[in-house]
């Protein structure tokens, strides 16, 4: 249960705080259409409270808050509207694409001429951007929700999201080496880097066609990003990790209204005192916590799962009163069930004689020994695996070692990084894999391998 606790509050902390960041930007967006980034009415303007050293954000509140309301009256429509935006998006990004290069190849990609190459901060720099970077990758996991409403999870869910990662991933891409060619990094306006990118070369049209696409998609991301948070509350108070209070549902609506509201509370105070910075740097360690842990887990759960899994309290009462109604059900112990009765004990009498041989018993003893070293090792292996990066990493990215002392920790991360690989290349993984996805395990190495290169990313 802690894990599972763990693991919750780090999804509501990349949802709620990546709602609250995305909330943010959109302020800026739209005060280009008044005339420039000052421009909005006053109740809807940034202020300076100079006595908080804070710069809040009423109309990035203002729009988490129509977003709850909206949530709670119903999201049937929302899926027909987020499609829509989507497509609205994704033209607007091949848009950029295009013009982008064509203006590129026109005044000579000015923004990688700046001194400094493609490293300008070196590895630490990298390292520092790769951290705020997660926050565009949230999201990715909740496709693995919809496993209840898919018709062939085991293949549909990993090409799904597979195919959504790698469109978004080139679109992500190609639009930071078009912006980036235009305009040099130092140059660009934090807030809105694509629409000014343009302005900069003379074209206003683009600039106000490029802003409508980004407050449109940041609003889908916006509603997406506020709709999974009650649910996870949801479920975390029906397994008993959180009060019962979370997991009320409207008759009305069917939407858990309590859960949405606080949520929305959360999101608009995060939203209207915090600055966009601050929050992806906050909601990284969300995402960055969720994948690192999952990714391990499924090392575990290939090698070492546990002996018994407890079921949730929630299907611990389903299946209580289950059984209670078949025990209802069940005649007297005549006829039928005498006949039954006696073949399972016959049976049982068969297998008892057959454990009592010395050999059979000899061989079912080396065989658990052998399990059990297996595990230990398998356990071992994972431990030098999960060390081994957390060393490598950590010792390529401080900057207060000597480069010898910092070389030396990298040579021994690395190693126990490759000898956890080899041992569990080396070993067999637990037999429960033959029933993982297809038949016969056909996915056990694609999801042991998957598992390893997420892990080793996310660190």
């Amino acid at each position: 249960k802690g894990v599972a606790w763990l693991i919750g509050w780090a999804l509501i902390l990349e949802y709620t705080i990546g709602g609250s960041a995305v909330a943010r930007g959109i302020s800026p967006n739209l005060a280009l259409f008044f005339g420039g980034p000052n421009s909005l009415p006053w109740i809807l303007a940034r202020h300076e409270l100079p006595w908080l050293d804070v710069v809040v954000d009423p109309c990035a509140a203002a729009l988490v808050f129509l977003v709850t309301a909206l949530l709670c009256v119903g999201i049937k429509e929302s899926t027909f509207v987020q499609g829509i935006v989507t497509v609205l998006n994704c033209c607007v990004m091949l848009f950029v694409i295009i013009a982008g290069t064509y203006i590129g190849f026109q005044t000579g990609w000015v923004g990688y001429k700046v001194s400094g190459g493609f490293l300008p901060y070196g590895v630490n720099g990298m390292l520092a951007g790769s951290a705020t970077v997660f926050f565009a990758y949230i999201g990715f996991d909740s496709v693995a929700s919809t496993a209840e409403e898919v018709r062939n999870p085991q293949r549909d869910l990993p090409l799904g999201i597979a195919t959504s990662l790698t469109i978004c991933c080139s679109l992500y891409m190609l639009v930071s080496v078009v912006i980036v060619g235009l305009v040099p990094y130092f140059a660009m306006d934090p807030d809105t880097p694509i629409s000014s990118a343009f302005a900069r070369h003379g074209m206003q049209w683009a600039m106000y066609l490029v802003t409508s696409g980004a407050v449109l998609a940041l609003c889908s991301t916006l509603m997406g990003s506020l709709l999974p948070q009650p649910r996870i509350l949801m479920a975390m108070a029906r397994d008993g990790l959180l009060p019962s209070f979370f997991s009320d549902v409207s008759e009305k609506t069917q939407v858990p209204v309590k859960s949405t509201i606080i949520t929305g509370i959360c999101a608009a105070s995060l939203a209207f005192f915090m600055d966009v910075s601050q929050l992806a740097g906050m909601v990284s360690v969300g995402t960055l916590l969720a994948f690192t842990i999952v990714a391990v887990s499924i090392l575990i759960l290939r090698y070492v799962p546990p002996d018994e899994v407890p079921l949730p309290s929630s299907l611990q009462t389903s299946f209580r009163l289950s059984q209670e109604c078949d025990e209802e059900k069940v005649g007297s112990p005549l006829g039928d069930g005498n006949h039954e009765q006696g073949t399972s004990e016959i049976k049982d009498v068969i297998v008892v004689e057959s454990i009592n041989d010395p050999l059979i018993e000899k061989q079912l003893y080396a065989n658990k020994l052998d399990e059990l070293n297996r595990r230990k090792t398998a356990a071992r292996s994972i431990a030098s695996v999960c060390v081994g990066v957390l060393i490598l990493t950590a010792s390529a990215s401080v900057t207060f070692l000597p480069f010898l002392v910092m070389c030396l920790f990298c040579v021994f991360g690395g190693l126990l990084l490759l000898a956890g690989l080899g041992m569990l290349s080396w070993i067999d993984q637990d037999d429960g894999r033959h029933s993982f996805g297809h038949s016969g395990g056909t996915l056990a190495s694609q999801h042991f391998h998957a598992s390893l290169r997420t892990r080793l990313l996310v660190t």
